[in-house]
């Protein structure tokens, strides 16, 4: 592995622990595809769901399992042991706890993030020149239309990003309302909802038993809902509703958007917003769920995560000062920012 530059700039290799040349650095990172490449096709192949179930196999045994060239297979595991995703030991391979989040059955699995990024995200990312020059998502570039549309003509495509969201939602998001009480207010609608995982979340750890939900969202998309309540027995408490959120919004006491807007350019976040506020009588509360850029240099997730909205949708990540802006522009007052154990951050903001 290679270690981050100390405070002189040097990086060093974990095995020899001597300073690396720029020059050497910079080719690991110009390489870093083909490890994500290998991370992807493995995870595909099932080796880490094997691995993670059953342990350690003999290298001609994962091979014969998983349909593999046994010396391309021997390769890849190799290139990624380095990486700490894979250990080998007396002739076989093991998967390291980082490796096993590849498992499709591990309880924290990015597996439907990586079939995502296989079949979706990667490829469309080789347009991301165009981006540069143009402004132009490179998802519309690569598929010839908007990363959204091209999901709503092609099922088997949809249903791989509806894991992936799934996965972020059960790793990246989890713990983000732990000990978080929402404010007052008899009706809370979480505005493009998905399956009302969400929403059930917060209605099951709240200390008001009698507040009621709304899950809305896109129909086709919504209708999901239906059996998350239905198993968490709030069927009778959650109403759920299709519609466009650039259109119209049912009217509530509280309004959730929980990573919605990263999804948009500023114009169409703008649009979301004030749908929610032409909705939302006065002294309602909206709360936004996102990542907040940091100002400076420091490394944090919403830096990768804006590159991904850059190729895929044109959205972005957006900074404390953004947020606040945007709000704003819509009416909304942002009252306080709540961290939370995740990356993401609860903007709670109040109808002016």
């Amino acid at each position: 592995m290679i270690k981050d530059p100390d405070e002189t700039g040097v990086t060093r290799s974990d095995q020899l622990d001597v300073p690396l040349p720029p020059t050497v650095v910079m080719a690991r990172l110009l390489n870093g595809f083909v490890v994500s490449q290998a991370l992807f096709v493995l995870a595909d192949a099932g080796v880490a769901t094997i691995l993670a179930d059953e342990g350690p196999q003999a290298i001609a045994t994962l091979a014969e399992r998983t349909g593999s060239d046994v010396d391309v297979l021997t390769r890849l595991i190799r290139s990624l042991t380095p990486h700490g995703i894979f250990r080998t030991e007396r002739g076989k391979v093991a998967v390291t706890a980082l490796g096993a989040t590849l498992s499709e059955n591990h309880p924290q699995s990015v597996f439907g993030i990586a079939l995502a990024s296989l079949h979706l995200h990667y490829r469309a990312a080789a347009e991301l020149r165009h981006t540069l020059r143009t402004g132009e998502s490179a998802a519309s570039k690569y598929f010839g239309k908007p990363y959204f549309d091209h999901l709503a003509t092609d099922p088997p495509l949809a249903a791989i990003f509806g894991k992936a969201m799934t996965d972020f939602a059960r790793t990246m998001r989890a713990g983000t309302f732990d000990d978080y009480r929402l404010p007052d207010g008899e009706l809370i609608a979480d505005i493009g909802g998905g399956d009302g995982t969400i929403l059930t979340e917060l209605l099951r750890a709240d200390v008001r038993p009698g507040r009621r939900g709304i899950v809305f969202d896109r129909p086709g998309v919504v209708e999901s809902a239906h059996a998350v309540l239905a198993a968490a027995r709030l069927t009778e408490r959650v109403d759920v509703v299709a519609g466009d959120f650039f259109a119209e919004v049912p009217r509530a006491d509280i309004y959730l958007l929980s990573w919605i807007l990263h999804d948009w350019i500023d114009e169409e976040a703008l649009k979301i917003l004030r749908t929610v506020a032409a909705a939302a009588p006065a002294g309602s509360r909206l709360l936004v769920v996102e990542q907040v850029m940091p100002a400076g240099d420091e490394p944090h997730p919403a830096k990768e995560m804006d590159l991904a909205m850059v190729c895929l949708v044109g959205g972005r990540e957006r900074t404390e000062s953004e947020f606040r802006a945007l709000l704003g522009d819509a009416g909304f007052v942002v009252e306080r920012i709540v961290s939370t154990p995740t990356p993401l951050m609860i903007l709670e903001s109040v109808k002016a």
